[in-house]
């Protein structure tokens, strides 16, 4: 099929590569020259594992196209996707200035062009208020008589393995109205789905809502692990038994509960205040969501709470190393990341910082400037240091060498966010230790040397 994928962002740039590998010729178009310019070049302009390999191949293969011109681009087009930001209002909404734009655009495209023998298939990706699409349905009616049809098909990809996501879903989700919608995305996804995975289709208000309910759930059961790990400080338990001990229960099971510094990203915050706006909206108000969002809020404070505690009068000039800025590991991206937030905390104190992440430096470089030291491997973050702080569990961090972090620090004390050590294993190596929710031995104990 020949299709038109509107927006280059992270959700563009891998729908659109993953349907070019499967044999479509996609065009993927965005008003920026600039993110254009990048693609074009071969470069990417977000990380995402294995995302470049495909994007370079298909453009080799000629089945993956760049351009800033809408109109071009929808000529023969079968399917377009919309896959714009829908970025987080004043009063927590999401903003659909982008998705409205493109419409009109098309819309504006369908009146110059000639008569279709089939309808122009318009499908929302973006993340989008339950209701967007009958407001799109309407908007693109009044504008053209045109034939088109529309569509929701939300997205599902998580950051650092969107392209696994999308070669093999868990499921596809579609809202449509008409048989003709249904089947033509049907034929799309078929390829994806040759492991028995659900097609599911609903109505788009299900589709559209689908999207938030997911997120949110997903929301809440981290802030949960998290509010019960920070129980489990107070009351002597540790939260690793506790998480094992309900997780074999198959009405719960063990993913997303994982303790740790707060969920940040693109998608749980924003998705998360617009279900609370929905509800706003609707003359209800969404309890357990305003709830799950308040404790991540309170969360994202609890390394600085804890570096605070333990420095006490003494945390100004004092030099922290931090290793992980990246909201989550095996991608850039620091939105809502609970590493600023430590960061603002830390530099409002006093406190140096020399930080290290294997891809979101420059982002971070990008806010702060010369205001933190940068460095390229994780020991030199801790040369000279009075403590580690680790925000996000990139793999390269969980077995170190215990003993030449000791040699390099100033003082051996570690605030582990992500629970990636055994208290007891690096107490014996000489550290002071600080997790979530964790049994933590006192004080430090010399590892002994063998006779």
């Amino acid at each position: 099929m020949r299709i038109v994928v509107i927006g280059t962002g992270y959700v563009g740039l891998v729908t659109g590569t993953c349907l070019a590998e499967s044999g479509n010729e996609v065009t993927c178009v965005d008003k920026d020259a600039r993110k254009i310019a990048v693609l074009e070049s071969g470069r990417l302009p977000i990380y995402e594992p294995g995302l470049l390999e495909l994007v370079q191949r298909n453009r080799k293969e000629d089945r993956l196209h760049f351009s800033t011109t809408m109109s071009n681009a929808l000529e023969k087009a079968r399917i377009v996707f919309i896959c714009v930001g829908t970025p987080q209002g004043d009063d927590g909404s999401a903003d659909l200035g982008s998705v409205w734009a493109v419409a009109d655009e098309i819309a504006d495209y369908l009146n110059r062009g000639s008569s279709r023998t089939t309808p122009l298939l318009i499908v929302l990706k973006s993340t989008v208020p339950v209701g967007t699409n009958r407001r799109l349905q309407e908007r693109l009616s009044q504008r053209t008589q045109n034939r088109f049809d529309v569509a929701s098909n939300p997205e599902f990809l998580k950051e650092g393995s969107a392209v696994e996501d999308f070669m093999k879903p868990d499921r596809v989700v579609v809202g449509v109205r008409t048989r003709y919608a249904e089947q033509t995305l049907r034929d799309l996804y078929a390829p994806f789905l040759r492991t028995e995975r659900p097609f599911l289709v609903m109505t788009p208000e299900s589709a559209e809502m689908t999207k938030y309910v997911a997120n949110a759930m997903l929301a809440t059961k981290i802030s949960f692990i998290n509010e019960m790990a920070n129980l489990c400080e107070r009351m002597g338990a540790d939260i690793n038994d506790v998480r094992r001990g309900i997780g074999h229960d198959v009405r719960i099971g063990f993913q997303f509960l994982f303790p740790g510094p707060g969920w940040g990203g693109s998608c749980f915050p924003k998705d998360v205040q617009a279900l609370i706006a929905m509800a706003r909206a609707n003359g209800m108000s969404a309890r357990i969501v305003e709830s799950v969002l308040a404790v991540n809020e309170a969360q994202k404070r609890v390394l600085g709470n804890k570096i605070r505690a333990f420095y006490g009068d003494s945390l100004k000039g004092k030099t922290l190393a931090v290793w992980g800025l990246s909201f989550k590991p095996r991608t850039d991206d620091i939105r809502e990341a609970p590493s600023l937030v430590l960061i603002e905390d830390m530099l409002r104190e006093g406190v140096a910082l020399r930080v290290h992440d294997p891809e979101a430096m420059n982002n971070v470089r990008a806010i702060y400037g010369d205001r933190l030291i940068y460095c390229d491997r994780p020991y030199g973050a801790l040369e000279g240091s009075d403590g580690l702080v680790i925000v996000t569990e990139w793999q390269e961090f969980r077995n170190p060498d215990f003993e030449l972090m000791r040699r390099l620090m100033r003082q051996p004390v570690i605030f582990d966010g992500r629970n990636l050590y055994d208290p007891m294993a690096v107490r014996e190596y000489g550290f002071t230790y600080f997790g979530i929710g964790r049994i933590v031995p006192e004080g430090p104990a010399s590892r002994s040397s063998p006779d």
